[in-house]
């Protein structure tokens, strides 16, 4: 009588354990070059200028840099080396399901004000402070916002979740 190869082989333990160790493993330091696409597709994920899918946006970051290092405040956070609109960008953010939205976001190293020149000045989008305090929240007509992190910013991309399919 010839066995298969079931959850309790030795192979499927090992194969198993292997899996997990690959999803508990930090990412990688420097996972390997940029994506080309990088720029297109995460720039204008948190300009508002495309379509936004969480599903899309994690694996396409977590082929780029590997898993994301943490998953916190209803986002995975992922590490970068990159650089959006000259700008130094260090993390990105994605929304996982447990919001009513769906959100991509990016920390730079830049000001809010600095950064908001280099967007202006590299795709011509502007970001307006919404009000004349000391940490104004700019937005931009498609709707991407930026805001002050620490000494920082935050730029993103949220929107309501689509309704699902009437049957």
């Amino acid at each position: 009588m010839r066995q298969h190869a079931g959850p309790g082989t030795t192979a499927a333990r090992a194969a198993l354990a292997a899996a997990l160790l690959w999803l508990a493993a930090p990412p990688p330091a420097g996972a390997g070059p940029l994506p080309s696409t990088f720029g297109p597709v995460i720039g204008n994920a948190v300009l508002c200028r495309s379509h936004l899918d969480n599903a899309y946006f994690y694996s396409y970051l977590s082929s780029a840099f590997g898993p994301s290092y943490k998953h916190e405040g209803g986002a995975f956070w992922f590490k970068t080396e990159g650089t959006l609109w000259g700008a130094t960008v260090t993390d990105i953010v994605v929304s996982d399901d447990t919001s009513e939205l769906v959100f991509i976001g990016a920390v730079t190293l830049s000001p809010p004000d600095k950064l908001e020149e280099a967007i202006r000045a590299a795709v011509g989008t502007r970001h307006r402070a919404l009000d004349g305090s000391a940490f104004p929240v700019r937005a931009s007509g498609p709707g991407s916002q930026i805001v002050y992190f620490n000494d920082k910013s935050k730029i993103y991309c949220a929107k309501y979740k689509p309704l699902p399919v009437a049957r």
